[in-house]
This record gives structure tokens, C-alpha cells and sequence, in this order.
């Protein structure tokens, strides 16, 4: 995991910019908290460790007692469809699961690890994607370089590649444009940014409803205006039409193959009823 110092940055997208969503202003000054950042998003041999393995090593009695606490935490049964849809695996970031399934990884990981996992905020995610800049992309406004350091609709080849394949942000983050978009833990208001204001500290819009929850970056099938620093994705319903798990399951899977998430870990661990917001 790469650190992030604690700063101040400017938020969304002025109303000049090309290809800019209505729902990224008014701009806003905001405060964020020193946190850790995956370097890489969340490959599926991280994954799949606590979606499938751990089962298989429970069942053969192979689990210490902190791992017998990960066991604990729900998990997806296998799904009937495979779920890279023949792109790849091992190396690849792991897609097409829900929110709900990436924070409950990020709950395993914490249990397994003993230290405290979850996602990155709205504003987290775009400080650490603007790694300082503020223009369109973390690399400057040419969107003509945006094929060296992101896979998207122009370079991908309809599939998605290996993580850290494009070159990284200056703070040292790979695929924070491009190849799959990553869940942040909000919700999606498209008035978000009026109910801020200049210097806010570490906002969060706790998810209350389930949809539309916020994914950043854009993935490998969308184009240039997805990828900015500022857009916003909007999960929808149609991202479940079809759930290889009914009806074993809950949901904890999507039909987007080009939504995956990064782990962040504060660098303060909140206490317990500060970890509430986050769930």
C-alpha cells in the first residue's frame, strides 16, 4: 500500500472543463485525513481467498483462530458463471461485485489481518487520483497520453488487463484511470457538492439507499470523459439484472465487468462507533 499525507485539495471539475458531468460542482475545497492506498486494485487471487479458498480450508480444519473469525463473516457461495468471463485471472482485478461484497471483503481482511480495511471515500479516492493536479487527469489535460497510463474504449480491446500494465500517478498509483472503475463507499447524489462547503473535513454520504452508489475512474468499455479525475458513476439496477448466485445468495454479485475496488486503511484506525459510518 502506498501513504498519503493529509491535505487539502479542490474537489470536482470547473465548469470549463471538457466532457465535465453535471453532478461534479460546484467545486469545493475539502480536508482529508492521512490514509494508506492499495497500489494496485484488488486482484482476484486477493479475491478469491476469501470468496472461495478459506472455505476449502476450513472444511480440511486448516484455520488459525483468527482466521476461524474471518470464516465468520459472510461470504459468496461459488457462482455458476465464471466471473472473469474468459479475460483472464491471475493478476487481473477482480470485477462484478457489488458493493456490498467489496466491503465485506474489506470486514475479512481486517479480521484476518488484525488491521482495519475499507473502502476509500469519494474524497479520498479523488485526492489520491489527482495525486496533487488539478487538471482533467492526474497526468494534465492531453488526453491524447491517456492510453499510457489507462486502458479504456481506445486501447483495451474490448477486456480488461493486468494491474500496473500503464504507467502510474506521481504518487505512485496504477489504474486509477481506467481498466475498472473502483467502488468508493457513497452514495451518489447529484447535488452532492451544493450540500458541501469550502473546507469540509473527510465528507462521506453514508449509502442509505441501493442505488445509486458511486464507482471513480471509469473502466476498460468507457471512454475519455469517464476516466477524469472528477467523473462520477452511478451504480443502477440494471447492474443486477442477472446474478449468478439466485437463488443461493445474497447479491454480492453484479453484471458489470468493469467495476472492481482499491483497499484503503487509515492511518489513525477510528474507534468502534467511528467505524459505523463506514459500514
Amino acid at each position: 500500500m502506498v501513504p498519503i499525507k493529509a491535505g487539502t485539495f479542490t474537489m470536482g471539475s470547473p465548469r470549463t472543463e471538457k466532457r465535465r458531468g453535471r453532478d461534479e460542482g460546484p467545486q469545493r475545497k475539502v480536508q482529508v485525513d492521512a490514509f494508506w492506498i492499495g497500489k494496485h486494485e484488488v486482484v482476484w487471487e486477493q479475491y478469491e481467498q476469501w470468496a472461495y479458498s478459506l472455505e476449502k480450508r476450513r472444511r480440511e480444519g486448516d484455520a488459525g483462530a483468527r482466521e476461524k473469525l474471518a470464516d465468520a463473516i459472510t461470504r459468496p457461495t461459488p457462482a455458476y458463471t465464471d466471473m472473469t468471463f474468459g479475460m483472464g485471472r491471475e493478476g487481473y482485478p477482480a470485477i462484478c461485485m457489488t458493493q456490498l461484497a467489496a466491503k465485506t471483503y474489506c470486514k475479512w481482511l481486517s479480521a484476518k489481518t488484525g488491521e482495519y480495511y475499507r473502502l476509500p471515500t469519494e474524497a479520498e479516492w479523488e485526492y489520491a487520483c489527482r495525486a496533487g493536479s488539478t487538471t482533467a487527469y492526474g497526468f494534465g489535460d492531453d488526453v491524447k497520453k491517456l492510453g499510457e497510463y489507462a486502458w479504456y474504449r481506445k486501447n483495451s480491446k474490448g477486456r480488461y488487463h493486468k494491474a500496473g500494465e500503464k504507467k502510474p500517478n506521481s504518487w505512485g498509483l496504477y489504474d486509477m484511470h481506467g481498466n475498472v472503475a473502483e467502488w468508493c463507499l457513497d452514495q451518489h447524489h447529484d447535488d452532492a457538492y451544493k450540500r458541501l462547503t469550502d473546507g469540509v473535513k473527510n465528507p462521506l454520504f453514508p449509502a442509505t439507499e441501493l442505488y445509486p452508489r458511486v464507482a471513480r475512474g471509469g473502466g476498460w468499455k468507457q471512454g475519455e470523459r469517464d476516466l477524469r479525475s472528477a467523473a462520477r458513476m452511478g451504480s443502477d439496477e440494471q447492474w443486477k439484472m442477472q446474478d449468478p448466485q439466485i437463488p443461493q445468495s445474497i447479491w454480492y454479485h453484479t453484471d458489470a465487468m468493469y467495476v472492481g475496488f482499491r483497499l484503503v486503511r487509515p492511518l489513525k484506525e477510528p474507534s468502534a462507533e467511528e467505524k459505523k459510518k463506514f459500514e
